[in-house]
C-alpha cells in the first residue's frame, strides 16, 4: 500500500513562504513593493524576483499556494509571449 501512495513534497522554507505571501499582497505601485522586499525580506528586488521565478517552477510552492502559483506562471507566460 505504501507504494500506491504519493511521495509527500518536503516544505518550503521561511523566506519562500514569505516570498509567495508577499505576492499575494496588492501594492499601489512598484515603489511600495520594492520597499517591501528590501524591508521585510531583506533582499534586493532583483534577487527577489530571481527567487520567485525559481519558485514558479518548483513543484512545493505550487503544493503551498497553488493561486498564487498559478496566477504568477499566467503573467510570466503571458509576458513571454508579448516578447
Amino acid at each position: 500500500m505504501e507504494k500506491d501512495r504519493p511521495a509527500r513534497l518536503p516544505a518550503l522554507n521561511r523566506r519562500e513562504q514569505d516570498i509567495l505571501a508577499l505576492e499575494r499582497r496588492g501594492f499601489p505601485g512598484p515603489g511600495v513593493k520594492e520597499r517591501a522586499i528590501r524591508e521585510e525580506l531583506g533582499l534586493a528586488p532583483v534577487r527577489y524576483y530571481q527567487l520567485l521565478n525559481a519558485l514558479l517552477d518548483d513543484e512545493r510552492a505550487l503544493a503551498h499556494d497553488p493561486v498564487t502559483v498559478n496566477r504568477l506562471r499566467r503573467v510570466r507566460e503571458t509576458r513571454r509571449t508579448e516578447r
